[in-house]
């Protein structure tokens, strides 16, 4: 492992995933100063010296009938990753989120002797809980963001450490609202809701109307309330325009933002959100938030019919195993419910400081210098890896 370089393959599908793994990377090379990377990756990942073979955007699909719309073209892609891997193995191979599509590959990988490592566990514990077994037969080791989900796969036998997760290293413990209002030439008076209707555009496509006419109502009541609407994409941000457009809201006091998630969440007083990481971050950030989430009737049909295992959606809530945060889902996502919440949560000052008490602690438990720990249990699993082969060899 010291003479020549370790090949390390990774396949991040997601923006999320591809901030993990760039972190990962920088990590490892701390420490393996000549590791070689490459696979599926995106632009964090490219600025860590990662040989994208694909971009991630080839791979950033979300929903059921979405997926099946591309069923094909990803099923290739996988084919081909498949061939080249096994033609060359790598020394070990990462899979980054994105479970249909990794579990599969890693499988493939895992039978034929290559070791496999699956960083964040896929949501058994919310729903499709059978898939567990899936996972024990493609991942050599399973690499925990959240401290419930070890005991899980330790009752099935399959290796799994506890890294806990990026976001609650990179954001700050203590609330920095002043600070960022004054930094987006706001006072620390005005209402500022931020809207974060997801940073896919199949997102946007089914959620940014709700969002819209949420906002409308909310300023209905509050005249003088401020929206902030950070975009991830010049493509979100010009379906969110013709949304606006489309929704006839001159008088909507809306700034769009690029980027700046973050910042506009930071500012907030009451944070709309929809399902996802940004749950989380919202939470880390001590903001209060109703969480929305609106799909395809198909895919919301099918979600149905395979069932889940929690009565909750989003991860605050899942964190903390009961109802901290209002969820609308699908056709209760209305914008009357909606704009209720928010209003309600801005209205009782106490509910939100007892909201910033429970986001602390929360952030606490999951602040654990992630890249670290989960540069360490791959550096475990490639020590494991040579000692086999070694053995094996003798």
């Amino acid at each position: 492992m010291t003479a020549l370089a370790v090949r390390i393959a990774l396949v991040a599908g997601e923006a999320s995933g591809d901030l993990l793994a760039s972190q990962l990377i920088q990590a490892l090379r701390a420490k393996l100063p000549n590791a070689v990377f490459f696979g599926v990756g995106g632009p964090k990942m490219l600025g860590m010296g990662f040989d994208a073979w694909y971009p991630l955007e080839t791979l950033a699909v979300r929903g059921y009938a979405e997926v099946l719309g591309r069923f094909r073209e990803i099923a290739a892609i996988r084919r081909q990753l498949t061939r080249r891997l096994l033609a060359d193995p790598p020394d070990v191979f990462i899979g980054v989120d994105a479970p249909d599509f990794n579990l599969s590959l890693e499988k493939t990988l895992k039978q034929r002797g290559i070791s496999t490592i699956h960083y964040v566990s896929p949501s058994i514990w919310a729903w499709r809980g059978g898939r567990i077994h899936k996972i024990g037969a493609a991942a050599s080791r399973v690499l925990a963001l959240f401290p419930f989900e070890p005991a899980l796969y330790e009752r099935h036998g399959i290796p799994v450490s506890y890294v806990g997760h990026p976001l609650a290293d990179m954001l700050p413990l203590a609330d920095g609202r002043d600070d960022a209002r004054a930094l987006l030439g706001l006072s620390p008076q005005e209402p500022v809701f931020a809207l974060l209707p997801g940073s896919r555009q199949g997102e946007l496509k089914y959620m940014a109307d709700a969002f819209i006419e949420t906002a409308c109502r909310i300023h209905q009541a509050i005249p003088d309330a401020v929206f902030l609407a950070p975009m991830a994409t010049r493509e979100t941000r010009l379906l969110f325009e013709a949304a606006l457009h489309r929704c006839e809201v001159p008088e909507l006091p809306i700034r769009l933002l690029f980027g700046h998630a973050h910042q506009a969440m930071m500012v907030a007083d009451v944070v709309l959100v929809a399902s996802g990481t940004a749950t989380l971050e919202a939470a880390l950030l001590k903001r209060p938030m109703v969480m929305v989430y609106k799909m395809s009737p198909v895919s919301y049909w099918l979600m149905q019919r395979i069932g889940g295992y929690l009565p909750y959606y989003s991860l605050p809530n899942i964190l903390c195993g009961r109802f901290v945060v209002p969820e609308f889902i699908q056709d209760d996502a209305t914008p009357e419910n909606i704009a209720q919440a928010v209003l309600n949560l801005y209205a009782d000052k106490a509910v939100c400081e007892r909201l910033r008490a429970v986001f602390r602690d929360m952030h606490l438990k999951l602040r654990q210098n992630a890249a670290e720990k989960a540069a360490a249990a791959v550096l475990g699993q490639l020590s494991s890896t040579v000692s086999a082969s070694v053995a094996v060899n003798a």
